[in-house]
């Protein structure tokens, strides 16, 4: 069903007011959606809560590795809040309007959280190069100042640049439609309902796009062929075991968020369609947030004995 944007205008006829389109007009359809997004959801939020609390709460884990662990959970909280209450309540009601303002404060921490994740992801390589490259001067390098200092440049980084893009965006007037083909405000859905020739626009968001994707991980390359050059002229198989796993799960959280986030933002306009664009967030707003306490659990014996304590039983 259309909705008429005629009365979601101000008297400079911009659009004040938008509307999420339906995932599907089958009943049973969104339903199952919403079940099947609420579970990861709650799996999300309970994974990553019980990593940052069994760090928090456990002093062996307070690390550098683990505080950057950490504080990615925060992230991963925070990014899916940002984005799945609103997308659960447009599945099971007809409630989908977000006015201009609510629009803006969801693209400004979506895009927060997930551009701060970006140079984090970043800090804990530099971490694991620092720890195996240049073991004798770890404790002086990554000393708790420094972690404090790389995590408060991670995130406001993130803070400087999702406010000055949400600020630029919605700096723009919208003449409609007002339906916004996504299930959050997004940049390039947004940007698809504003007035005129935008191109120069979407030139200047793909560019800062581009910058907060490649250049955090450029210098996750780096520190990884370093790590890669250390751990081959190793002598001994067990320092190498050690050390390549203490990175793997890093690796593959690395390349799960890479990997969606450069697919969605970096490939070719033409190449763009709503479904599959629907079908990359969905993964990485909730299915990467759910996997990554999965990950790190399940290869790290020290955060699964201090989930155990946190949950208040003794590992077997």
């Amino acid at each position: 069903m259309s909705i008429n944007c005629s009365l979601w205008r101000d008297n400079s006829m911009s659009v004040k007011h938008f509307a999420f389109t339906k995932f599907s007009e089958v009943t049973e359809q969104c339903f199952l959606f919403f079940t099947l997004i609420l579970l990861m959801f709650l799996a999300s939020l309970t994974g990553n809560a019980l990593i940052a609390l069994a760090i928090w709460t456990n002093p062996v884990l307070h690390t550098p590795m683990y505080f950057f662990l950490a504080n990615l959970s925060l992230l991963e909280i925070g990014y899916t809040c940002s984005v799945i209450p609103k997308m659960l309540q447009s599945l099971v009601s007809e409630a989908r309007g977000i006015s201009r303002e609510g629009c803006a404060t969801q693209m400004f921490f979506f895009a927060l959280f997930g551009i701060s994740e970006c140079y984090l992801l970043a800090a804990m390589a530099f971490d694991r190069y620092t720890a195996i490259c240049s073991p004798l001067h770890y404790v002086t390098r990554m000393s708790r100042g420094v972690c404090v200092h790389l995590a408060m440049i991670s995130w406001g980084v993130g803070c400087i640049v999702s406010l000055g893009q949400t600020n630029y965006i919605f700096s723009l007037d919208f003449c409609g439609p007002c339906e916004i083909d996504h299930f959050f405000c997004d940049l390039p859905p947004i940007l698809a309902l504003a007035c005129g020739d935008t191109s120069h626009n979407e030139a200047a968001v793909f560019v800062v796009a581009t910058l907060c994707i490649s250049s955090p991980f450029l210098l996750i390359v780096a520190s990884y062929g370093r790590i890669l050059a250390a751990v081959l002229i190793m002598s001994s198989p067990e320092g190498r075991r050690k050390a390549l796993s203490t990175c793997s799960s890093h690796l593959l959280v690395v390349t799960l968020f890479y990997g969606s986030a450069s697919v969605s933002y970096l490939r070719p306009k033409t190449s763009h369609s709503p479904g599959v664009d629907k079908l990359l967030a969905l993964f990485y707003t909730v299915v990467t947030s759910m996997l990554n306490p999965i990950i790190y659990s399940l290869r790290n014996k020290e955060v699964k004995t201090a989930l155990w304590r946190t949950l208040g039983k003794k590992k077997l």
